[in-house]
């Protein structure tokens, strides 16, 4: 199964997503949105921008 975007409101009201894996793992969260179509843009810099990322370790 492939990964999902879920989209939640939570008690402060702001909506949230977190991005789950095909086994149903949360691998990200976001930070909160008053609006749910700033929520829906984030998904959608985070499919334009992740596929193309780097990582780069600071450790």
């Amino acid at each position: 199964m492939a990964g999902k975007f879920v989209i939640t409101k939570d008690k402060k009201g702001e909506f949230r997503f977190s991005l789950k894996a095909g086994n149903g793992e949360i691998i990200a969260i976001s930070e909160g949105y008053a609006a749910k179509a700033s929520a829906l843009n984030g998904i959608e810099s985070v499919r334009k921008n992740a596929a193309d990322a780097v990582v780069v370790d600071e450790s």
